[in-house]
């Protein structure tokens, strides 16, 4: 082999190698990944857990994570509305047309008492929805239980 070709396939052959390094210097789990232990938790409705996971992700800059987050706080054993309704409104700042977000919110005005802002985030997810749209059956589902209930919140059974 001629000097020109070895140093040029040296060449090659150490940024191959820094591009590995800085591969696994750099990798960082998708997503979808990132948020798989606590939605884990969330299916065994281990509300705490799933609560300490998001805040272990803490990936606030994600749609998904402010929903989950949200979620979580408003199912625990210690209901915290407040902040729920904070998480689902930085979740829909993220991404405007977050189904899961909207449908949550959504339970949570009724929750609240607040109808009107219940079918408005219905009406919004009629938009944007495709049939079938889970979360729109869903809300629709929990508007309807509300309205038969005579205005009060009623838990999906």
């Amino acid at each position: 082999m001629n000097k020109t070709l070895a140093s040029a396939c040296g060449a090659v052959l150490a940024a191959m190698a820094m591009q590995a390094a800085q591969a696994a210097d750099t990798f960082s789990a998708p997503p979808t990944l990132q948020l798989a232990a606590a939605r884990s938790q969330i299916a065994a409705k281990n509300w705490p857990a799933a609560i300490a996971e998001l805040e272990r992700v803490k990936d606030t800059r994600s749609a998904d994570w402010n929903n989950l987050m949200g979620y979580s706080v408003r199912k625990g054993p210690n209901p915290d509305y407040a902040a729920a309704g904070r998480y689902y409104d930085a979740a829909l700042r993220i991404d405007p047309m977050h189904r899961g977000a909207l449908e949550y919110s959504g339970e949570l005005f009724l929750i609240l008492g607040d109808l009107p802002r219940a079918e408005e985030r219905q009406a919004r997810l009629t938009k944007i929805c495709t049939v079938p749209c889970e979360e729109l059956d869903d809300l629709q589902a929990a508007i309807a239980r509300y309205k038969a209930a005579g205005n009060k919140y009623v838990p999906q059974p």
